[in-house]
């Protein structure tokens, strides 16, 4: 069992942090809103701090799961970042969806000080999360991942190197383009089946079993039909992560125009005010 560090305890920490508790580590964790990291304890046993630094010190792993490139630098550096206080040896693993850019901006920081660095961000959502069952996708060195994977294997459904640092986050944005595409696909349509006068619940019974087949459609299409989004993926969330895909796709060539797209058809749903509805929220546009 490892001494281990978690900062950041929004809808996917608090989770995870629990897990690796539950699994037997000594849990020590930091969120910028001490209230929360209180509750964590109180359900969770372990320790909090009032820094990352504090948190960090004397753990074996640093697990990071805040916000966007800012956050994760926030709690990586300066005086009271994790990195104050890691010892050679330790191993960082950030969770965080960033650019490929600042993780390996912050690898480089950690090898000048001996220390190790897992860029490491996660699909499957609040409920993967909740349930243990998120999918890892990391990049770093083979000796650091080796490390950190039986400490993530708390949480992890299935959890793969996917080669050096920034891997895990270039290959977290093709998870992103491959969902923004097939939910605006959903959404048109379970949107063309209600107006043309099919029960919804039928049609995704039948056309599930096919080629059509997603996790977005056995798990969002009943509350798309609902027009209930208060849960899941936030709108805002998401456009943070295409703006990082389409910002990588311009640095390396590639084309991405039904990404745009459906950026844009984002932007649209938070204009109806819905940047914290779940993403699946894209169907709300067309019933308008």
């Amino acid at each position: 069992m490892a001494n281990v560090a978690f900062l950041g305890l929004g809808v996917m920490g608090f989770p995870m942090a629990g897990h690796l508790a539950a699994a037997g580590h000594r849990v020590t964790v930091f969120n910028r809103t001490p209230a929360k990291a209180e509750a964590w304890v109180a359900r969770h046993g372990g320790g909090h701090a009032p820094t990352p630094r504090q948190a960090a010190q004397g753990a074996d792993f640093v697990m990071a799961c805040v916000g966007n490139d800012d956050d994760l630098r926030a709690v990586c550096t300066g005086p009271d970042g994790a990195f104050a206080a890691m010892a050679p040896g330790a191993v960082l693993v950030d969770h965080t969806t960033v650019s490929a850019a600042v993780t390996r901006e912050l690898a480089a920081v950690a090898a000048g000080l001996g220390a190790g660095f897992v860029d490491a961000p996660v699909s499957g959502g609040q409920a993967g999360a909740e349930g243990g069952q998120l999918s890892i996708m990391c990049g770093g060195t083979q000796a650091d991942y080796d490390a950190a994977e039986p400490v993530m294997a708390a949480y992890a459904r299935i959890c793969r190197r996917m080669g050096d640092s920034g891997a895990g986050q270039l290959t977290k944005m093709c998870n992103q383009i491959a969902i923004a595409g097939l939910v605006q696909g959903l959404a048109e349509s379970l949107n063309f089946a209600e107006r043309a006068g099919l029960s919804i619940p039928q049609v995704v019974e039948v056309i599930s079993q096919g080629a059509a087949g997603s996790w977005q459609m056995q798990n969002r299409h009943a509350t798309m039909a609902e027009g209930r989004y208060d849960f899941g993926f936030a709108v805002d969330w998401m456009r943070k992560d295409l703006g990082i895909c389409l910002a990588t796709a311009n640095e390396t060539g590639a084309s991405l125009p039904v990404t745009a797209l459906v950026d844009q058809l984002y932007k649209e749903v938070q204009a109806m005010g819905g940047g914290r509805w779940d993403t699946s929220s894209l169907i709300a546009r067309l019933r308008r």
